[in-house]
């Protein structure tokens, strides 16, 4: 199935996003806005991010939209939240504007199913349509699996990243 990247995203039967982000009966990419959308995307982000506390996720998500640009994108099928994202767009020296990916994850009985490749089609769609010069993303060295998906996506590894633990 096909799902168009209008702006905003709507359902694969054309219905309305804003009406569409919990209803039974559809698959849709859309952003996370409200406060119901973000604690339907809690369970699977904390799939990724088993750390967070449940109870900090909203609020801790609220803020980062507020103060950092931060997004959250869902593939949403049959009212249920399949797989998340969370975005933001930075503008960088050495690179122009890119869209920064933070996470990406499909719920653990929903993988190998599309979903990740239809959250990364929309990015690519919305960092094409933000005109930024490319689409960034860091990833722990021991998710091969995870490399794997990067690269029929068509990434490329580009840089290290490097931590310093304080």
């Amino acid at each position: 199935m096909t799902i168009e990247l209008n702006d905003p995203p709507v359902t694969a039967s054309g219905d309305d996003a804003g009406c569409a982000f919990l209803r039974a009966g559809a698959v849709s990419v859309e952003l996370a806005e409200t406060d119901e959308q973000i604690l339907a995307t809690r369970e699977v982000m904390l799939q990724l991010r088993p750390h967070l506390a449940p109870e900090d996720y909203l609020p801790r998500v609220r803020r980062m939209m507020e103060t950092e640009r931060f997004h959250l994108l869902a593939g949403v099928e049959d009212g249920v939240v399949r797989a998340v994202a969370g975005f933001r767009f930075l503008d960088m020296l050495y690179c122009g504007r890119i869209l920064y990916v933070d996470d990406l994850v499909t719920d653990e009985a929903a993988r190998s199913a599309g979903w990740g490749a239809r959250l990364m089609e929309w990015m690519r769609w919305r960092a094409e349509a933000e005109e930024c010069t490319e689409l960034h993303l860091d990833s722990r060295v021991t998710r091969a699996r995870a490399h794997r998906f990067y690269f029929r996506q068509g990434m490329e590894i580009t840089a290290f990243h490097f931590a310093l633990p304080l």
